[in-house]
């Protein structure tokens, strides 16, 4: 029976298993995913986590509740050697071991792309893990408490400040998220202002949203300086050492939580490790059928690749440089297909070019806001929202998660978003080891005093004798 040996559980890894499981028959082949992540995270859902929108857990896919068909390892893959067909599986215990395969399917995604400037590294955070997502969350709430026992001044005003850098998808929603979330935390928090609140968004550009049309970016800015939001175009991050935010501009925001979504890049501990052939920006080369492909254009036989780490031709014409830009669309689509030209190779049939024209984009700006783009077709405010969340609703995989979506949401309608953050969830053990109690240390020996030899009785001498 061939095996099937899929790298990565994300959008694309978990989407190319639940449709082999469907399109594959009884003991046709053998397919096994490998991921250190026992879920698929559904990155559109993060900057509504982040706002508390979402119950971090329901904008995951668990992979063994619906893989049922799969084997599924928590563990890395950390070689390939594609010409003998093995794989070197690294889990998180025990030793690293061998496994053969017939056909590999390479879907690791990626990973936040950033630059080598100062202090980012130390005190940035992504917007590409659920947990990104919900440290972001429960350290913006954690700062408008301590905030709160703070009197007016610098050091209050930093703990209110949120930097987001990157002007595309996710860094607009992240920001109109936060922006949203942080109003409505100001009702129980009496003690702090509008005022004393700031978000800022940085783009090197000097347009955000490239994915809409130019009027709509600039009706996005109009609406977001409205709620208070401030967006610096044409300006870079110099330097964020200490969380001070150094703009090209000059100017200096400090601040407690900057949160970087500049970009990404294919997941490069992966690419390095399977061995097969990369372009010049680290993506794994294939055909427009997801066949991996050699720098002449020869087909690898037996590998395939998709979704964010995979150089894919977009046949409509509209991708940067003539390759479908990395986002959820496009990884979920490809998948689908990959599964399909997967099992006609099986069989002995021909795959098929995937082909997938980008119909339109749609954003969320907070509760009761949005934009969204089709052609020359806009809708803003609260329809774009409505279609919004509609849209991401029904593209959640899986009825069980939708409806775990979708019920949060009616929860949230009639009864507000959560606002207690959990704290410590890095280091659940703190609480329990400040008061447990440890072993008294035996007492030390002490020696025995040492006895001193009484001294001896001198001899009486008779001078006379």
């Amino acid at each position: 029976m061939p095996k099937i040996l899929i790298v990565g559980g994300g959008y694309a890894g978990f989407y190319t298993a639940w449709k082999l499981e469907k399109h594959l028959r009884k003991g046709e082949a053998e397919v096994t995913l490998v991921d250190p992540l026992p879920y698929m995270t559904y990155l559109p859902f993060l900057p509504e986590v982040a706002a508390g929108s979402i119950e971090p857990r329901h904008a995951v896919v668990a992979h063994r509740r619906h893989l049922k068909k799969t084997n599924v390892i928590n563990a890395k893959v950390t070689n390939v050697d594609h010409a003998n067909k093995t794989a070197t599986i690294t889990p998180a215990d025990g030793e690293p071991y061998e496994m053969t395969y017939d056909q590999i399917v390479v879907t690791a995604g990626s990973v936040s792309r950033t630059f080598p400037i100062g202090g980012i590294a130390d005190n940035a955070i992504g917007m590409k893990s659920i947990e990104e997502a919900v440290a972001v969350r429960d350290r913006l709430i954690s700062n408008f408490g301590r905030a709160a026992a703070l009197p007016a001044g610098p050091e209050r005003e930093r703990l209110l400040t949120v930097v987001v850098v990157g002007g595309g998808f996710a860094g607009i929603e992240t920001l109109a998220e936060l922006r949203s979330f942080g109003s409505a935390l100001l009702k129980d928090y009496p003690q702090l202002s509008f005022d004393e609140t700031h978000f800022h968004l940085i783009e090197a550009m000097g347009r955000i949203m490239p994915e809409v049309s130019l009027p709509t970016s600039e009706w996005v800015l109009k609406d977001l300086a409205k709620r208070g939001a401030f967006v610096h175009l044409d300006t870079q991050v110099k330097d964020a050492t200490d969380g001070n935010v150094l703009l090209s501009t000059g100017e200096v925001i400090p601040s407690d939580l900057i949160i970087w979504t500049a970009g990404v890049m294919a997941n490069p501990q992966v690419v390095r490790s399977s061995g097969l052939p990369a372009d010049e920006r680290g993506r794994i080369t294939a055909q427009a059928d997801l066949r991996v492909i050699d720098a002449d254009k020869n087909v690898v036989e037996g590998a395939w690749t998709a979704g964010d780490v995979a150089a894919v031709p977009d046949l409509t014409g509209g991708g940067v440089g003539g390759f479908c830009v990395p986002n959820a669309q496009h990884a979920v689509r490809q998948a689908k297909r990959l599964a399909k030209n997967l099992v006609a190779v099986l069989r002995g049939d021909a795959p098929v070019d995937y082909i997938h024209k980008n119909l339109g984009a749609v954003a969320g700006l907070g509760l009761y806001d949005g934009v969204f783009q089709s052609g020359k077709i806009a809708i803003k405010g609260f329809l774009a929202w409505v279609a919004h969340r509609g849209y991401h609703g029904l593209a959640m995989p899986t009825w069980e998660r939708k409806w775990r979506v979708l019920w949060g949401w009616w929860n949230n309608l009639w009864l507000g978003r959560d606002i207690a953050p959990l704290y410590n969830l890095s280091e659940p053990r703190a609480f329990f080891e400040e008061f447990a109690s440890r072993p008294k240390p035996a007492p030390a020996e002490v020696p025995a005093p040492a006895v001193e030899a009484a001294p001896a009785k001198a001899e009486k001498v008779d001078a006379g004798k």
